[in-house]
């Protein structure tokens, strides 16, 4: 059975930081674009970070832009989210996926339908 399992999600004061992990277990992910998404009350799941198969290619939602950093490690089948500077705003559920399509060595993608494989979710808030 495969799962995406998110850990390290918390309470945090704003400025504060947090790592979010994301193991993946059943099968292996090295191969494919990984996501982190979130989704706060009332409102739809949103992009948040992607990386790419190998790891060499990021991209971000300009909210947390130079404050949140995607990584992976292929030996843990592992994929992290460290959160810098967080703020009132970044309080959310976190959510983790990963992407089946290849599209090219460079490829991952922003939308919420093309992810396959989803977590749980971790929760985050963020106090002022």
């Amino acid at each position: 059975q495969v799962q995406l399992v998110e850990s390290g999600g918390g309470l945090v004061r704003a400025g504060g930081s947090l790592r979010l992990s994301c193991a993946a277990s059943g099968r292996t992910f090295s191969s494919h674009a990984m996501g982190w998404f979130r989704q706060a009350p009332g409102k739809e799941r949103e992009f948040v970070a992607a990386i790419n198969w190998s790891g060499g290619t990021t991209d971000y939602a300009d909210s947390v832009k130079g404050r949140f950093t995607i990584s992976r490690d292929h030996a843990k089948n592992t994929v992290y989210l460290q959160m810098n500077s967080l703020k009132p705003e970044d309080t959310a559920v976190y959510y983790c996926a990963a992407d089946l399509l290849y599209n090219g060595p460079h490829y991952y993608s922003r939308e919420v339908h093309e992810y396959d494989y989803w977590g749980q979710g971790t929760q985050v808030t963020v106090s002022s």
